[in-house]
């Protein structure tokens, strides 16, 4: 059975659901962490399989980053997006909730506020977004 991923606009969580082909679209799916019916369907990226190098030539080169202004918080969620795109791993939900909500023109310190664990506290960067 087919795995489908979505997002609760809700609670903002990742969800993967299974479901049948027949069962896709015809059964209404609800978010197992909050019980909203206001999914968004997820659809995984393709992976092309690159070396290491290639993808940090790729992050490396600003002539391809064009004009990035830091102080628009949707130009900010662009170079995001392309940087969690060029590393070609699935990067943990408080990123797409960052690069969502910068999308969405917040202020980029107002969304640090909100999600402390983000602020780089000096700990360990490997534990970004592992949870206890």
């Amino acid at each position: 059975m087919p795995t489908y991923d979505y997002r609760c606009l809700d609670c903002r969580k990742r969800v993967s659901l299974y479901q049948s082909y027949d069962e896709y679209g015809k059964t209404p799916v609800t978010c197992p962490h909050c019980g909203s019916a206001n999914l968004k369907r997820r659809i995984q990226r393709v992976r092309v399989l690159r070396s290491e190098e290639s993808r940090l030539d790729s992050l490396a080169d600003p002539d391809d980053w064009g004009d990035i202004d830091e102080n628009d918080p949707r130009s900010i969620a662009r170079a995001m997006r392309r940087m969690g795109d060029e590393l070609g791993e699935d990067l943990p939900e408080e990123f797409d909730e960052v690069v969502d909500r910068l999308e969405a023109g917040e202020d980029p310190e107002s969304i640090e506020k909100s999600l402390p664990d983000l602020a780089g506290d000096g700990g360990d960067e490997s534990d970004f977004g592992d949870e206890d």
